[in-house]
């Protein structure tokens, strides 16, 4: 369920009466709800805006406090919420008053004395309503991270890493500071899809995501940038900073071969390393420009290492 919060199971009663509270909290408690209960107006919204507020809430229109309606709307004020389906229970019939109830923000109504059977029947309706607007966010969510994330490893996709990127060149330019980009390119892996199969290459790459991921700090941005070419964005990192990281992850493909059903494929990589630093700001083409010709360098030199660039006319070894 969205927000971990299981519909079926626990319902908000807000009745200021004993008797009525009691005899609707063993009546829900029957039919198999978890019942949280509140007194007042102010203790139903207390709960109804709390981490673990339910999902479900029968409000009598009547309290002190704050009335149902009332709490009705100070619920719908706060849109960044998780949906609360709310039904009042009220002892008013006319048209007006139900519709004022309806406008507060109140998805049902129920007109007392009310028939159990008609209660439970509309807590139902509720419950679907409930699940069939968390099957859509589900649905929403699944395809914001398809639209920002590459779909064999799950990393941010190119157009997310160069944004982020973008923020950091934005922010550097305000705040000062440095941040690093770190481009990396397997070795050889067309030897390991002409040889093993394009299976064993997707789980090499898939590994390698992983590998890459536990080795860099949790705010850093780790992108598939094309094919086996990786880019990893490093905010508030320097020169060391930037070589230590990528020695991380050189580390932890040289530790143990990756295993796939086409047997143990020992891998390596190639990291090429860009700093835009207070002295010398650059932007995202700069940078990558940069560690582009830092990683053809590590190429050239055997492989299985990190190039540093220094500046845009200069660059040398580590």
């Amino acid at each position: 369920m969205t927000e971990n919060r299981k519909i079926a199971n626990r319902i908000l009663i807000a009745e200021d009466d004993p008797v009525s509270r009691r005899m609707l909290e063993a009546f829900l408690q029957k039919s198999g709800y978890q019942v949280v209960t509140a007194v007042d107006g102010l203790d139903a919204l207390r709960i109804l805006e709390s981490d673990d507020a339910p999902a479900l809430a029968v409000l009598d229109w009547m309290m002190p406090g704050l009335e149902g309606p009332q709490v009705c709307q100070r619920v719908r004020a706060r849109p960044d919420r998780p949906y609360t389906y709310i039904l009042l229970l009220t002892g008013r019939s006319q048209k007006d008053d139900l519709l004022r109830g309806l406008e507060s923000g109140a998805d049902d109504y129920l007109t007392k004395p009310f028939d159990t059977a008609e209660l439970r029947a509309r807590l139902h309706v509720g419950e679907r309503i409930l699940e069939l607007q968390n099957g859509l966010i589900a649905a929403r969510e699944e395809l914001r991270f398809r639209a920002t994330h590459d779909e064999l490893t799950g990393l941010a996709n190119r157009r997310v890493v160069l944004d982020e990127i973008g923020r950091e060149h934005s922010r550097h330019l305000r705040h000062g500071g440095t941040f690093a980009i770190v481009l990396i390119d397997l070795d050889h892996f067309k030897i390991i899809n002409d040889t093993r199969g394009h299976l064993a290459g997707d789980a090499v790459l898939k590994e390698v995501s992983r590998r890459m991921t536990s080795n860099v700090r949790p705010y850093d941005t780790v992108g598939r940038y094309g094919g086996e070419e990786f880019i990893v964005v490093a905010p508030s990192c320097g020169r060391s900073g930037a070589i230590a990281l990528a020695e991380r992850i050189l580390n932890s493909l040289r530790s143990a071969p990756i295993e796939t059903d086409g047997g143990p494929v020992r891998v390596t990589v190639s990291c090429g390393i860009a700093v835009s630093s207070a002295a010398k700001p650059l932007n995202a083409q700069e940078l990558i420009h940069l560690a582009d010709e830092a990683l053809y360098r590590a190429k050239e030199l055997g492989r299985n290492r990190s190039e540093f660039a220094i500046a845009p006319e200069v660059t040398r070894s580590i």
